[in-house]
């Protein structure tokens, strides 16, 4: 199916937020879905096996043969994904960009009255600023730089923490705590 594309409904993906815009649920990765390719005759064992596992799930489209995707929005009847799979891996449009340099007249730093140990507290406030070693891990998990731990644990990074916690901000030692118990199967 390598050079198969699809055409997909797009109020069939799962939503907890219905007043999302297409846009935003088309590429929203807070979602974090997964997609599974099924065949047709396959679907009623998969369906099995997800109520098994009691795992939700939805078939939100169908790959196609046509060199097309196509997105379908059934509350604004409209299709605001509908482009050749060439535009996505072929040769994309070339684009042209102008532009014309503009020399910028700053007035000069104004060190008077200036005490060093507020403005170096001051810059190393921004989170721009401070330490990126926590993006060195996988960033979903710690992005804000607020996170005081998270469900990953020691230099091989397994996931059995018990907790993971947050903090409020960056200067505060207020946060959240959160866990997620496993629920048993019972027989």
């Amino acid at each position: 199916m390598a050079s198969a594309a699809g055409r997909f409904d797009l109020r069939a993906v799962p939503n907890a937020e219905p007043g999302m815009s297409p846009l935003e649920i088309w590429c929203n990765e807070a979602q974090e879905r997964y997609v599974l390719a099924v065949a047709a005759e396959d679907l009623d064992t998969f369906d099995a096996l997800c109520a098994r596992e009691r795992c939700p799930y939805a078939v939100v489209g169908e790959a196609t043969q046509a060199h097309h995707l196509a997105v379908r929005d059934g509350h604004f009847e409209s299709q605001p994904v509908d482009l050749p799979m060439s535009v996505l891996f072929g040769k994309p449009p070339k684009m042209t960009r102008e532009f014309q340099r503009q020399a910028n007249e700053l007035p000069g730093v104004m060190l008077d009255n200036l005490d060093l140990r507020e403005a170096m507290d001051r810059v190393l406030r921004l989170p721009t600023v401070a330490s990126k070693s926590f993006l060195i891990t996988i960033g979903d998990r710690s992005i804000t730089g607020q996170v005081a731990r998270d469900q990953m644990v020691g230099p091989w990074q397994v996931p059995v923490a018990d907790v993971a916690v947050t903090t409020a901000s960056f200067d505060t030692h207020a946060g959240e705590a959160m866990a997620m118990g496993e629920r048993p199967r019972w027989r």
